[in-house]
């Protein structure tokens, strides 16, 4: 009975093969969520399939995550430009789906996404404040640094823009 109670513990649900999606060779799951009929919440070693999205949002491109206790929110952080050295984003869209069984994929994006940053530091600027990050992407040697301004703030301004070099210049030689 001993056995049969530990085995129950270890033993790994297997994600169906008709509702995996098309993951790529190296990629394998770590964790899923039934959301409503065959719909599926998949988190694997490179990132996180959402129902309704045809690919997957990478770690370090998930901007922020809530879970609620059974709806899982993801806003992903999407590329509105380029400064030297380091990518601007804004938030995207966010995406909802309720987990109606969510086992340990809210705990797995988690760890997943505060797994991607390598730094990350919020600093005031004219008219509000930037976030300056850097992140670990899979396959990729080294981090991915980007900003993501408040509301408010003219990445435009020439002083902005300065000020925003120099933060991601202090980052990165704050990691060494």
């Amino acid at each position: 009975m001993v056995t049969a109670m530990v085995g129950a513990l270890f033993r790994r649900r297997r994600l169906p093969a008709d509702r995996r999606p098309p993951l790529a060779a190296e990629e394998r799951v770590v964790a899923w969520a039934g959301a409503g009929g065959a719909d599926v919440a998949v988190a694997t070693n490179l990132g996180l399939w959402l129902p309704g999205r045809a690919s997957r949002l990478g770690w370090h491109e998930i901007h922020k995550v809530t879970w609620s206790g059974r709806q899982l929110t993801v806003v992903p952080a999407l590329g509105a430009g380029d400064g030297d050295g380091y990518a601007v984003v804004a938030d995207g869209p966010a995406v909802s789906c309720t987990l109606l069984d969510p086992d340990r994929l809210p705990e797995q994006v988690r760890t997943r996404v505060n797994r991607s940053i390598g730094y990350s530091a919020h600093h005031p600027l004219p008219g509000g404040g930037v976030r300056v990050v850097a992140r670990r992407v899979p396959g990729v040697d080294g981090l991915r640094w980007t900003v993501r301004y408040d509301a408010g703030v003219d990445p435009s301004a020439p002083e902005v823009a300065a000020a925003t070099a120099d933060l991601v210049a202090y980052g990165r030689r704050g990691l060494g």
